[in-house]
């Protein structure tokens, strides 16, 4: 059902994969949008390693919501800041795309766990995490992406 990698050389491992989605704070979510039309969003995330999940919030309403609400599938790329060999100007870039459907989870006490579980990729003060939870966590959507495939790559820009 999925496509293999035609550059096999550039693919990476799944631990490898892994490893990226639980270090980068941020990818592109894509959904299937309004009249059928691809919408992407910049979104931060939480990979969780007790379910193999991607864990996105958000509002409880809006343009995303309602296209996941029609449509489950979904796709996540991440890349990160990627490394030059010493004199060459080339980048190297290891990305990673993960295809999914995705679940809305109803759960409040979830939704907080992994709020304040996303919230410390960013940062360590509990008392903020703890104000901004309280502020908006009655207004937050938690949404998971259920990996049904992933791959990753490392490129060389040239």
């Amino acid at each position: 059902m999925f496509r293999g990698m035609q550059r096999s050389r550039q693919q990476l491992a799944d631990a490898e994969c892994v490893e990226i989605l639980k270090r980068e704070k941020r990818g592109v979510l894509s959904v299937l949008g309004d009249d059928d039309y691809p919408y992407g969003v910049p979104i931060n995330h939480f990979y969780c390693e007790e379910d193999g999940r991607l864990y996105f919030h958000g509002g409880l309403t809006g343009h995303k919501i309602d296209a996941i609400r029609r449509h489950d599938k979904a796709s996540f790329c991440v890349y990160d800041e990627g490394f030059r060999e010493e004199g060459d100007w080339a980048l190297h870039i290891k990305s990673v795309i993960v295809f999914g459907r995705i679940e809305l989870v109803e759960d409040r006490e979830k939704t907080y766990e992994i709020a304040r579980r996303l919230s410390r990729k960013f940062t360590d003060d509990e008392c903020y995490i703890d104000r901004e939870i309280d502020r908006a966590g009655p207004r937050t959507l938690l949404f998971a992406l259920v990996p049904e495939h992933m791959s990753g790559k490392l490129v060389k820009e040239s």
